[in-house]
């Protein structure tokens, strides 16, 4: 099991928190997907650890960016 911390940029609603998640959770092994709208934290619990480009991926999906 790994759990990772990211910081999304760009969120400002539930509609945003709810395209992330979806998008960051459709990806192969992630098991749960904890977003935090204030901070722009968002954590993910998976299998195993997930590639950052890959999470970089569907945050881009989700039409916002990781924090470099």
């Amino acid at each position: 099991m790994a759990t990772n911390t990211y910081t999304v940029t760009g969120m400002t609603c539930e509609h945003c928190v709810g395209a992330v998640r979806g998008e960051v959770s459709q990806i192969p092994g992630v098991n749960d997907v904890q977003v935090d709208l204030s901070s722009g934290q968002v954590t993910v619990t998976s299998d195993e650890p997930i590639d950052v480009e890959t999470i970089r991926a569907s945050v881009d999906e989700a039409g916002y960016e990781l924090a470099s």
